[in-house]
């Protein structure tokens, strides 16, 4: 029996009483900011329609340890915490601090419960979310000594991730670093690449089969299928137009691709993971021309001056930068794929943890 069993065994042995938030908090709404009245230079953070602080303001309406939710917008019913002072604007309410339980607590319970915040936010217009949605949540109350045990447990989990975070960010900075440095350098024979290629040509798909067995590929991946395949090798692919103009991506498989995207066919005298290293490297939305719908063309493609080092060197630079990419992006064996883990096993132990047997017993929690 681990430590939550126990006090649960000693202290809920009529199991634990559910309360509407409204009954033991108050909902409090923010105040409106004007755009003047927001500054960098100010000392709080300033949370509106999302997580991310739109501003700085030189005064606070809120302490720190506070629970926020988000009422109006895409991220209406969205839950999050303030570890700092702040203000809260108008597009959030904050969960009143009570003695009747640990902040850090209600915003575990209330992110189980996001997807009911959610389906309870009005969409016409303008997604809003009343306050007696959120008032009228049941939430489970615990003894102090519980609820703090279980935010234990839960803050460990979430700083592991928090961790693992910040060392994938760390791991792409070094990544692109030694990304640059690896493929340029002033030894290497320039070269247009139309020289390194046998053509490079636009896809030709047009239509797409939901039930179809073939893959076609797009302007940043695979976006749909087909009965047709026209490929079946791996090519490297540029996005032709639009916002993702530029982005290098590499197509594996039997399949097709669509008119909106270039298909780089290599010779070779030069490997398709070096080039595709190359040209991510390159940054090639900068060629973009065009202002409402930024265009590249295959024949400012081939005018493009590459440098390539022998077959040998191109190999080494490849294994190199392989092992990078394995670790910053493979979603089976690095760190995203360590990461996702995390937080699969952080949801299934929040959701058991804040799960109890609800007493049939009237309880004052006064």
């Amino acid at each position: 029996m681990n430590k939550i069993e126990k006090l649960i065994a000693e202290l809920c042995l009529q199991g634990v009483e559910f309360k509407k938030l409204g009954e033991i908090a108050k909902v409090l709404r923010g105040k409106r900011l004007t755009k003047n009245q927001l500054s960098s230079d100010e000392k709080y953070p300033v949370f509106h329609g999302g997580l991310e602080p739109l501003g700085n303001y030189s005064q606070k309406n809120r302490n720190a340890d506070t629970v926020m939710i988000i009422n109006v917008g895409a991220s209406a019913g969205t839950v999050g915490y303030s570890s700092v002072d702040f203000w809260s604007s108008d597009g959030c309410y904050c969960v009143e601090h009570s003695n009747l339980f640990i902040n850090r607590f209600i915003y575990y319970a209330l992110l189980c419960r996001e997807d009911d915040l959610r389906s309870k936010v009005r969409v016409a217009g303008i997604p809003t979310l009343d306050a007696m949605a959120i008032e009228n949540l049941q939430i489970p109350l615990p003894p102090l000594a519980i609820q703090q045990e279980i935010v234990n447990i839960l803050d460990k989990f979430t700083e592991l991730e928090a961790e693992l975070e910040a060392e994938l960010e760390a791991r792409k900075k070094q990544y692109e670093h030694y990304r640059n440095e690896l493929v340029v350098s002033d030894k290497w024979l320039e070269v247009g690449l139309g020289e390194v290629c046998e053509n490079i040509i636009s896809g030709n798909n047009k239509e797409r089969d939901e039930n179809g067995i073939y893959s076609i590929y797009g302007s940043t991946g695979v976006i749909g299928k087909t009965n047709n395949m026209v490929y079946c090798k791996e090519q490297i692919l540029v996005a032709r137009v639009g916002a993702n103009c530029g982005f290098v991506h590499i197509a594996k498989g039997k399949y097709d691709v669509s008119d909106n995207t270039l298909i780089i066919q290599i010779k070779e005298k030069v490997m398709l993971k070096f080039l595709y290293y190359l040209l991510v490297n390159m940054n090639l939305n900068q060629f973009a021309k065009g202002g409402g719908q930024p265009l590249i063309t295959a024949g400012q493609l081939k005018k493009l001056q590459i440098p390539i080092p022998p077959l040998d060197e191109q190999n080494r630079i490849v294994a190199i930068l392989d092992k990078f990419d394995k670790l910053v992006n493979d979603i089976s064996e690095g760190l995203p794929a360590e990461i996702k883990m995390r937080r699969q096993q952080y949801e299934y132990y929040r959701n058991k943890l804040l799960t109890f047997e609800q007493t049939k017993l009237k309880i004052s929690v006064i």
